[in-house]
């Protein structure tokens, strides 16, 4: 069998063994595969995927670095260091690939939102909402942006602004909206003394 018709065999096993639940089996086609060609794409991004999966954080981590060393110019690859980063807490990691995968693409608003939730979780919510505005200026009828700008307008200490948000995702998302009100208290126009966490 040719190198070539090797790669392609474990590549269906693997697409094969994730599609029925065996993720184990699968990572041990991956690494098999990265022993055929070390530097493939294909082969780390998935090998870091399924580890993600298995809850093996660091391994993922690992596999997503040495695939952005490997293909620097791959924003996915920043943007998915930048998620398992985030997920890990490491967040001036997250905030760091987040802001690579954007030097590769500006327009990728899943990064402007990871870097925005970042953001928050440090508590810099001026630079947090500058992100959620890029990130709602390319996804305007996805609610997550405005609902963590509404979040972020109040840590700002601007509750009226906060309001406006909330009235803009009614006319899309009225569920969305409704949930915001709750959770902040931003009820009718005016405040009932709810606590929001911006962090969360």
């Amino acid at each position: 069998m040719t190198s070539a018709l090797r790669y392609h065999c474990l590549k269906l096993q693997a697409l094969v063994l994730l599609a029925v639940g065996r993720a184990q089996a699968a990572l041990s086609r991956f690494d098999r595969l990265l022993q055929l060609q070390p530097l493939d794409r294909y082969a780390l991004a998935s090998r870091a995927h399924v580890l993600a999966q298995l809850n093996h954080v660091d391994g993922a981590i690992a596999s997503l670095q040495r695939l952005t060393a490997v293909w620097p110019q791959e924003a996915a690859g920043w943007f998915n260091l930048g998620f398992v980063l985030q997920q890990a807490g490491r967040h001036d990691e997250a905030a760091r690939a987040f802001r690579s995968a954007l030097e590769r693409d500006a327009r990728m608003d899943r990064a402007w939102y990871g870097l925005a939730l970042v953001l928050m979780q440090q508590r810099e919510f001026q630079q947090a909402l500058g992100a959620l505005k890029k990130n709602t200026a390319l996804q305007p009828l996805s609610p997550h942006g405005w609902y963590r700008m509404a979040q972020v307008q109040l840590a700002l200490g601007q509750p009226e602004e906060a309001r406006k948000l909330i009235e803009h995702l009614r006319r899309f998302e009225p569920r969305v909206a409704a949930q915001l009100e709750r959770e902040t208290g931003q009820v009718g126009g005016a405040t009932s003394g709810a606590a929001c966490d911006a962090t969360h």
